[in-house]
């Protein structure tokens, strides 16, 4: 089963998803990272924190979700490790395409809460240097 180091990144308090990572226990397995379309006007803690480090093409969400899914399905069994609540619940959001259906996964996914977690990352509030820097603690650790 593999195990996925999540880290999200979104606009303030219950506010939408802006980027997601996905980083492998072992590093020559492809990592996933991206960001996406923001139409909302940002948080002002947000566009000072985490917008200046956003470097990508954002996509929109029926592109998020479609390499999502691709990711995902090349993973297989997988365990999402988080070291934050809303990580997992975006993550979650992100499988639903509609009413009662969800993007096209077949494989199993499971889910760690590790609250406990405390990293320092290469460039803080970036989705994906930070769950590299989980992935590294969370390893050490165990």
């Amino acid at each position: 089963m593999t195990r996925l180091f999540l880290d999200t990144e979104f606009n303030g308090f219950y506010g939408k998803l802006m980027s997601m990572a996905l980083v492998p226990e072992n590093p020559s397995h492809p990592e996933f990272y991206v960001e996406l379309e923001m139409l909302d006007q940002l948080d002002p803690w947000v566009r000072e924190n985490v917008a200046p480090k956003l470097n990508s093409t954002p996509k929109n969400r029926t592109a998020f979700q479609n390499d999502l899914a691709n990711y995902l399905w090349n993973c297989g069994e997988c365990v999402i490790i988080a070291d934050w609540l809303d990580d997992i619940r975006h993550f979650c959001d992100s499988l639903i395409t509609g009413p009662g259906m969800t993007i096209n996964i077949f494989n199993n996914i499971k889910f760690e809460l590790d609250l406990t977690i405390q990293y320092e990352s290469l460039v803080p509030h970036h989705a994906l240097y930070d769950a590299r820097a989980i992935r590294d603690y969370y390893l050490k650790k165990k």
